[in-house]
């Protein structure tokens, strides 16, 4: 029965003739392969948003220019039992230095974290000047003797601190003093690198958005620090006027679409909701 197979299989291939080799078959499905690939490739890059390149640091591109300011946020974690002895002594000794007139800097707003990162202050400076008025203060602080006996009582309060220097977004507001009472979040983004234009060519959009209320206090983007991270600075009654502002904004069309385009630019988020130290001009 086997050699009858065998014949039957060799006419079979004399009939149909001599069949493709391996290699022609290796070649045949890479050339499949290939043209799936690229019809794939082309359909897909009609629905991928393009930036264009920059010749210019996304610094440039973002920050306002009819002005020089620069920003310093500072976050101080206070040992738990130090934290009114802190907030003391910053509220007596932080509006003294800021009499004087020598000093290009003014305080923005000063906070104690409520939810979020506990017994934490935040200040938020502004340097009307730029980097020379940040240099210029920091002289003239090293030969304050106030301000370096501040400096070292405070040192025995804390357990950390860091800083960052910041740039304002040219489309959001420019901080103004505040009557309260409000609480204030601060939202920290950190973006994935290289993606700061594109979530500022979004949120230029969309920040008409949150306006209606006068919520929007701030934006800014590190320049000195950790890189690539935002901050969003919003104002509330309370925390029921929070929820409500927040929910009013998805019911505005466009809205959903600035959360669709940023989200994919995020590593990671936060949230503070801080209420105002007395002396801070954001209440």
């Amino acid at each position: 029965m086997a050699p009858r197979l065998c014949s039957i299989s060799v006419a079979a291939r004399r009939l149909l003739g001599p069949g493709p080799r391996a290699g022609d078959v290796a070649a045949a499905a890479a050339a499949r392969f290939y043209s799936k690939d690229n019809e794939g490739s082309w359909f897909r890059s009609l629905f991928v948003h393009k930036v264009d390149p920059r010749k210019d640091a996304h610094s440039t591109l973002l920050s306002k220019k009819e002005t020089s300011n620069l920003y310093k946020i500072q976050f101080h974690n206070v040992k738990p039992e130090y934290l009114d002895a802190y907030n003391s002594l910053t509220e007596a000794v932080l509006p003294k230095l800021h009499l004087d007139e020598d000093y290009p800097c003014s305080l923005v707003g000063n906070w104690n974290t409520w939810y979020g990162e506990q017994d934490q202050a935040v200040h938020l400076w502004r340097f009307s000047g730029g980097y020379p008025a940040l240099m210029d203060c920091m002289n003239k602080l090293k030969n304050n003797k106030e301000y370096l006996e501040f400096r070292r009582e405070r040192s025995q309060m804390l357990l950390s601190r860091r800083n960052q220097l910041l740039l304002e977004f040219s489309f959001w507001n420019e901080p103004q003093p505040r009557l309260g009472p409000n609480i204030y979040e601060l939202r920290t983004y950190k973006l994935k690198p290289g993606t700061m234009i594109e979530w500022g060519n979004n949120w230029a959009r969309a920040i008409k958005y949150r306006q209606e209320n006068q919520e929007a206090v701030g934006g800014f983007f590190s320049q000195i620090g950790e890189l690539y991270v935002v901050h969003h600075l919003w104002a509330y009654k309370d925390l029921q006027s929070r929820e409500e502002t927040r929910n009013a904004a998805w019911r505005k069309r466009g809205w959903d679409e600035n959360v669709y385009y940023t989200v994919p630019l995020v590593r990671h988020m936060e949230s503070r909701i801080m209420i105002p130290l007395k002396i801070s001009p954001l209440q």
